[in-house]
């Protein structure tokens, strides 16, 4: 039952590309009823508008009627619900603008099952000359998302060149730079963006670039800042599976599962830790938590066999 040798270590910065998403959008706005008076505890749904993406929030408006929301991946449409009892709801697919511009938008209910009146939009105006760091930045996110990492690179130094206190310009600029193996570069994108506004989101970044950059103190530093990485965590409960410490490891895989939920690897050792300790019933939860994750992946075939086993 034992598997040692066999274990791959996942690769640390291919999975830190998803933990540093770009293309984040912000919406923020108001709800109000007919006579133009503030609704409060509106409930709003926010789903993706596409099959590709299983995203799901909720938010709901305070005294004054007001709602915002903070959406991760920008680059996608996405379908807006407002409902509250004794009104009739609103439903609307938006494609939002992506930081640093700001999307706002008034919606406006009719009481009973009548209608909802036309919506007012209320996104900022054309500017007469659109700010050329801010039109740099959002077609380098763009690119970014498309894979073109070489031609997002031009297009965010643009940015920076253009808007220099531009804070995400910078930080993407770090991401970008660090998937190039330019650690040097990412140091410097990374330092210069945490001097804008540090909002503690670069740790992870500057622990690999400094990694890999061979300062070892200086990786250990903000490692330390860093929230916690799965693919570290599980890279290091492969050592000490392929070592005999299973007691080690399955520490160190709860913690990645907790830091990912939907981390399937972790899941799939933690079910074989369990299935040599004969806990059957983990074994069973955290098998079919990684058949239900990747139920085609390299492992499915084993993780199915060993849930006959442990019934």
């Amino acid at each position: 039952m034992r598997k040692y040798l066999a274990i791959a270590a996942v690769t640390l910065s291919a999975l830190a590309t998803n933990a540093y998403a770009i293309g984040e959008a912000r919406i923020s706005g108001k709800v109000i009823d007919a006579q133009g008076q503030p609704l409060a505890d509106v409930q709003i749904s926010i789903s993706a508008a596409t099959k590709a993406k299983n995203f799901s929030t909720k938010t709901t408006t305070n005294k004054k009627g007001q709602f915002s929301a903070f959406l991760l991946d920008g680059t996608i449409q996405y379908k807006f619900v407002f409902a509250k009892e004794g009104f009739a709801s609103y439903e609307e697919t938006m494609k939002l603008k992506l930081v640093p511009e700001k999307n706002e938008k008034t919606v406006t209910l009719n009481s009973g099952t009548a209608a909802t009146t036309v919506t007012e939009v209320t996104v900022p105006a054309a500017k007469a000359k659109p700010d050329p760091g801010v039109v740099a930045y959002n077609e380098g996110v763009t690119l970014a998302n498309e894979g073109k990492v070489a031609e997002a690179i031009v297009k965010m130094e643009a940015a920076v060149a253009a808007k220099p206190d531009l804070s995400q310009a910078h930080s993407v600029l770090a991401k970008l730079y660090l998937r190039e193996k330019k650690y040097s570069k990412a140091i410097e994108s990374a330092n210069k963006a945490i001097a804008i506004n540090d909002d503690g989101s670069l740790n992870a970044v500057l622990a690999e670039a400094y990694e890999k950059s061979g300062d070892k103190t200086k990786a250990a530093e903000y490692k330390k800042k860093a929230p916690a990485n799965p693919a570290s965590l599980f890279n290091d409960a492969a050592k000490l599976i392929n070592s005999g410490k299973d007691a080690e490891a399955e520490a160190l895989l709860k913690q990645a599962v907790g830091a990912e939920e939907k981390f399937a690897p972790a899941h799939y050792e933690l079910g074989m830790i369990y299935v040599r300790s004969g806990k059957n019933s983990e074994a069973k939860k955290h098998l079919q938590k990684y058949l239900d994750l990747e139920p085609n992946g390299k492992d499915a075939a084993t993780a199915k066999e060993m849930l006959n086993y442990v019934k």
